[in-house]
């Protein structure tokens, strides 16, 4: 019996190999071929015909001539989801979220499209991972026993598509698109090949009938979305839970998004009734210390277009002949650095000392707005003395010393005054206009250099 070719697909961008290799010779990205069945030759180009669909053939005409209308949103009425999303779902968009097991994806979907359903949306909700029963019995944990939300338990992509068209529901949940096949391809769900070709037509049906599409997609163990990559370019949202499995807490973030902000967040509280929004996420990121403890300063970091309070721990310790540097939730390079600097222009010398940085409540800042509150963190533990209490510092330090301007200075300022912090060290250039009401109680130290901000926080012991 003849032996069925097979063929090695690269999970980092589709490219294919006729025999494995150690390097991806699309992509040059290391072990990521995968073995399957080649699939069998075919009159026409399937994924061409897809393509095609999505960008139907039209006249030239310049933008000026082109009506640009607004898109229109449902609203899942889920604050801090319809904020991730820009406002809402799309009519004919395509979201894509991705997560840890366990994070909790199900269980904000089932909750928002209960909630479209309740608000008189044609909904359904397809399940490839767990039965109608499943769902069933989640909906009643969740305290929805009444829920009118339709289940498709099916995994053929025909039949889901079969059943979109004659639904033709405002929103669909797909969950998940590993486990979605087409019959028209011989490998298994969740191949390179079948992720590709079931999220084109879900795209295209998506684009064609005005039908908002989320995709559930599973991880790596890396934390990357599983499957090619052409995925996430397919999609108009991609949207990631973050959060530890084992805290109560949860962020989603936009990482894509063709119809609103990127790097919009949204944090939630897991409770026994679901996912709950939470209205000041900065109550979250702050420790609860009845007076100051060395070590401890408070930053405002910027996520997305909202302003968060966030707790930088620094911990210095006497270390051995190779001392130890270790940050969570900050750059680890990032961090050597600023101790070099910190040693170079201020006098402050941690050579043979351990020294450990944190951002409380696992929060991941991406900015360097965070370098000075990290610096005088550190200072404060080094010399065993805490920062005075109701104190905020941010802005960016570079190798000269000098702290530069961090993004939209004001707005982490008003945020910092209205949950009453009294005492700010920000850079010169985010100092705001005298007399502005807006920061009565909050008195302000602009500072050029980063010895400036060490005299004075030395003045203020």
């Amino acid at each position: 019996m003849a032996k069925d070719k097979s063929i090695y697909t690269c999970t980092e961008c589709g490219g294919t190999s006729a025999r494995w290799m150690g390097k991806c010779p699309s992509c040059n990205a290391w072990n990521t071929l995968i073995e399957g069945s080649a699939e069998p030759a075919a009159g026409k180009n399937r994924f061409g015909s897809v393509h095609a669909s999505l960008a139907p053939t039209s006249e030239v005409l310049p933008l000026s001539q082109i009506e640009a209308a607004d898109f229109e949103r449902h609203p899942t009425g889920i604050d801090e989801l319809d904020r991730v999303l820009g406002g809402g779902m799309v009519e004919g968009g395509v979201v894509l979220i991705g997560g840890d097991p366990g994070i909790g994806k199900s269980t904000l979907l089932l909750q928002a499209v209960d909630a479209l359903q309740r608000g008189g949306m044609n909904t359904l909700y397809v399940t490839g991972e767990e039965s109608g029963a499943q769902v069933a019995m989640r909906s009643r944990r969740l305290g929805l026993p009444d829920s009118l939300v339709p289940v498709l338990p099916e995994i053929q992509l025909e039949k889901i598509l079969h059943t979109l068209q004659s639904r033709q529901p405002n929103i669909a949940i797909i969950d998940s698109i590993q486990t979605v096949y087409s019959d028209q391809l011989t490998s298994a769900p969740g191949s390179v090949a079948q992720v590709r070709e079931c999220a084109a037509h879900l795209t295209r049906t998506a684009k064609s009938t005005g039908t908002t599409i989320v995709l559930v997609g599973h991880v790596t163990k890396e934390g990357a979305l599983a499957g090619p990559r052409v995925l996430e370019h397919m999609v108009d949202t991609v949207l990631y839970f973050e959060g530890d499995t084992h805290s109560n807490f949860r962020l989603i973030r936009a990482i894509k998004n063709r119809f609103g902000a990127v790097n919009e967040i949204g944090v939630f509280a897991m409770t026994e009734k679901g996912l709950k929004g939470v209205s000041n996420p900065s109550a979250i990121f702050l420790s609860q210390h009845t007076e100051p403890v060395p070590g401890s300063c408070v930053m405002v970091t910027l996520e997305g277009s909202r302003p968060l309070l966030v707790e930088i721990q620094a911990l210095v310790d006497s270390g051995g002949p190779s001392p130890r540097r270790l940050s969570v939730g900050l750059e680890r390079d990032r961090l050597a650095m600023l101790l070099a600097v910190l040693h170079r222009h201020a006098g402050v010398a941690c050579m043979d000392q351990d020294v450990f940085v944190n951002a409380v409540g696992g929060v991941h800042i991406r900015e360097p707005a965070a370098d000075l509150a990290v610096m005088l963190a550190i200072t404060s533990s080094l010399r065993g003395k805490p920062l005075p209490k109701g104190f905020i510092a941010f802005g960016e330090v570079g190798l000269a010393g000098e702290v530069r301007p961090a993004p939209r200075g004001q707005d982490r300022l008003k945020e910092a005054a209205k949950l009453g912090f009294k005492v700010a060290v920000v850079p010169k250039a985010n100092a705001p206009k005298k007399n502005d009401k807006a920061f009565e109680g909050l008195t302000i130290y602009p500072v050029d250099r980063i010895e400036e901000a060490m005299q004075v926080v030395r003045g203020l012991d």
